[in-house]
């Protein structure tokens, strides 16, 4: 086909949309048997080609790409699920065997899955989770204290923490890969491509209708390399929605969130974070699941500087 009827843009956002829907399937099917056909199939490009390909679009091979996700997954699983064998964990990740899961977990981390468990459990205990400060107000663009509505304290934001059902979500998204705390201006650049996309389209403003950001990689615990994380910023569209250019869609499955509110600024993030994950989670009779987790925005932070974000912060769990 003539190039000027298919500008390179539109090429690229094509291969986008196709490699997207292939992340997307490895992430949900991460602990079963995955063949270069099937993962081909999915992204529908000839297998002959596909390996090449995905190399050449990720950075790395299918393979890796693969055995990274599943051994980042048992790490966080090693931290978080205390009770959880390696060897069910092992298992549950993806891996066909105790002694293969041991060696390819070293190979790695340069740890053995034992001494990563008890290397980072200290280092847990021993970390403050975060300090009153960091949750107790919100300096305001005059410079003024806003009062955190949940008792202006790490501890009472902690309390406040409920388990809630969510149905399925479907969310149209933009995905970015690569470093992204406190980086309101790529945040703002991100959602606002979403609503250029959702407007015209009659998306915005329908009663369910939410903005959220997905998370799938942990950038805490050195776990995920920052330059690989993955960040979707989504909004959610009725199932059956059709996505065109460079927005793709996924389904977000239901089940039990610990949800957190809160009103905070953008550099308190990651102090909501540690204290819902070390400080809540350990007492609560619950553990992560391996369901993506998610910030829902109950306002626009990111349509201006100093704005206070009013958030709800989504962990998928299940029962300890």
């Amino acid at each position: 086909m003539p190039s000027e009827t298919f500008p390179i843009d539109s090429r690229r956002v094509e291969y986008a949309t196709r490699f997207n829907r292939v992340v997307d399937f490895i992430q949900a099917h991460l602990s079963e048997p995955m063949n270069l056909e099937a993962l081909a199939g999915v992204a529908c490009f000839s297998p002959y080609h596909f390996h090449r390909l995905f190399h050449g679009w990720m950075g790395e091979t299918i393979h890796d790409f693969i055995f990274r996700l599943r051994v980042e997954r048992a790490a966080a699983q090693l931290v978080y699920n205390p009770r959880k064998s390696i060897t069910e964990i092992a298992l549950d990740c993806g891996f066909s065997s105790s002694s293969t899961f041991a060696r390819a977990f070293k190979a790695f981390h340069g740890l053995s899955a034992s001494e990563w468990r008890k290397n980072r459990n200290i280092r847990n205990k021993d970390r403050k989770i975060c300090k009153a400060g960091d949750l107790g107000g919100i300096a305001s663009s005059q410079g003024e204290k806003e009062i955190n509505p949940f008792g202006g304290s790490a501890v009472a934001m902690m309390s406040r923490v409920e388990v809630r059902q969510f149905p399925p979500l479907h969310v149209a998204y933009i995905r970015h890969v690569g470093p992204f705390q406190e980086n309101a201006a790529l945040f703002e650049r991100l959602f606002g491509k979403i609503c250029g996309w959702a407007g015209p389209r009659g998306l915005l403003g329908l009663p369910s209708s939410r903005f959220l950001s997905v998370h799938h990689d942990n950038p805490e615990m050195e776990i995920t390399d920052v330059r690989k994380l993955r960040l979707d910023a989504a909004v959610t569209v009725p199932e059956g929605t059709r996505v065109d250019g460079e927005i793709s869609k996924q389904r977000l499955e239901g089940g039990a969130y610990a949800v957190s509110r809160l009103r905070i600024h953008a550099k308190q993030y990651m102090a909501a974070w540690d204290a819902l994950m070390g400080g809540w989670l350990p007492s609560s009779g619950y553990q992560p699941d391996d369901r993506p987790c998610f910030e829902i925005y109950l306002n626009e932070p990111w349509t201006g500087p100093g704005l206070t974000h009013e958030v709800e912060i989504c962990l998928a769990v299940k029962p300890l």
